[in-house]
């Protein structure tokens, strides 16, 4: 019981850095949900429920387009997918003894900054420290959301159109260290620049959304890049600290 205890506090002190930094980029991600319509439960209900910044504005971005379920499902499925695979990873560190109903929570709330703190640490992962992190993560992030919603209602339009544009600085500050460690991800970067460019010229997908033909483009070029570039057993360490993971 005391070990569990320890792990719970363990959690929360390492996660209030992260809860933090989600405050603030849920707030600029708040204002795109009020340009979709959102009120700030709304807002709060689907940051508590969908904890990645990409799969949420994707999530925006299909609401703002009127699109049906079935493509807001297939958007998010391929903007997420990669908590499954970090679900996976993080499930071999728990003892073998672990319920099932443990690794679905944690699972649950799987965000970048949540596994790099988890798969870091050294031994057996408790899951009490994975729920003492979720605890102040996830509404830190919710929260964020709900209040950038708020903001949105009550600032002038030109500071709402100035803080929108924060989120895709996130996005490029993404990117770009990864770009300029590993050529391959620069390559791929300018490729999916180029073709979406293409793409949103050619009339033949004139029906297809916006959000629709990013995850078409991001399948297509991400599964290319993966058959023609693998990446190596030695590069996972590379990758790691370029931010891929």
């Amino acid at each position: 019981m005391n070990r569990n205890k320890n792990a719970f506090t363990n959690g929360i002190r390492d996660g209030i850095p992260i809860a933090l930094g989600y405050f603030a980029v849920a707030f600029s991600l708040g204002i795109v949900a009020k340009k979709a319509g959102l009120n700030p439960f709304q807002g709060f209900l689907s940051s508590l429920l969908n904890h990645a910044s990409a799969g949420e504005y994707a999530e925006f971005t299909v609401i703002m387009a009127n699109a049906p379920y079935i493509e807001m499902v297939f958007v998010i499925l391929v903007t997420n997918i990669r908590y499954l695979l970090m679900s996976c990873a993080l499930s071999q560190r728990f003892d073998p003894d672990t319920s099932n109903m443990h690794r679905l929570l944690v699972g649950f709330g799987i965000t970048d900054e949540i596994f790099g703190i988890s798969i870091g640490r050294s031994g057996a992962l408790n899951p009490y420290y994975n729920y003492g992190a979720m605890a102040v993560a996830l509404p830190g992030w919710s929260m964020g959301t709900a209040m950038g919603i708020v903001a949105g209602s009550v600032l002038p339009a030109s500071v709402v159109s100035a803080l929108s544009v924060a989120l895709y600085g996130m996005f490029i500050a993404i990117i770009i260290p990864a770009s300029r460690t590993n050529k391959v991800v620069g390559g791929v970067v300018i490729i999916s620049f180029l073709v979406s460019f293409i793409v949103s010229k050619i009339p033949l997908f004139g029906r297809l959304s916006d959000s629709m033909k990013i995850s078409i483009l991001t399948v297509l070029i991400a599964g290319a890049a993966a058959a023609l570039f693998p990446v190596k057993d030695d590069d996972d360490d590379t990758l790691t600290d370029s931010g891929l993971q």
